[in-house]
């Protein structure tokens, strides 16, 4: 049986997705609380703490006002399936910082995704292609991790990717539920996410 090492995943807690941001999640700010506890309890251990953040260039293909089309419209962008998002977490804008609650001291390493203009970046792991790695997999194999415990923003896009990917990827992965919020563009969107996720395999507490 191989001994598990455990590294904690933030995922995008970020301005622009908290309430008064340019992509609020419904009390985004909530689980800055839950992420500190569990942020300190890692470092005391002597275990990494990885934070993701969106950082999108002004002129990503993702942003409605890049495409010509309705924000939460949907097409295509890069072969993939593309929702028209408002701009956010453009790079180094007071929305792409991580929320002010959030205790950065305990933060041991980040990963920045959505750089390239053409394609969305939802998961930690790679974009939304799977054309390139954020070089994530990478930093934690390097340190022989081997298991993740996941919470941030938002739960049905870019908690759901950076699971199914760490899943696909062979880490054993546990989602702290109460560290999660969600878009929401379709009632029951979060739920789905969940029940995708631990069909999975992940373990949801």
């Amino acid at each position: 049986m191989t001994s598990m090492q455990q590294a904690l995943l933030l995922i995008d807690l970020q301005n622009d997705f908290c309430p008064g941001g340019a992509l609020a999640v419904r009390e985004g700010d909530q689980v800055m609380a839950v992420a500190n506890q569990y942020a300190a309890e890692f470092s005391q251990r002597g275990l990494p703490v990885v934070a993701t953040q969106d950082w999108h260039p002004a002129n990503h293909g993702s942003f409605a006002s890049n495409a010509g089309e309705p924000a939460g419209s949907c097409g295509m962008l890069a072969g993939q399936p593309q929702i028209w998002w408002p701009d956010h977490c453009i790079q180094n804008s007071t929305g792409a910082a991580l929320h002010p609650s959030l205790t950065e001291q305990y933060i041991t390493h980040r990963v920045r995704k959505g750089q390239n203009p053409d394609v969305d970046s939802y998961s930690a792991f790679y974009d939304n292609g799977h054309l390139a790695q954020t070089g994530l997999d990478d930093w934690l194999k390097a340190r022989n991790i081997n298991a993740l415990t996941v919470m941030g923003l938002a739960t049905d896009y870019c908690v759901r990717y950076s699971v199914l990917d760490g899943l696909a990827l062979g880490y054993a992965v546990t989602v702290i539920r109460s560290g999660c919020r969600g878009v929401e563009l379709k009632l029951g969107d979060c739920q789905a996410a969940i029940d995708e996720m631990a069909a999975h395999g992940a373990v949801i507490l």
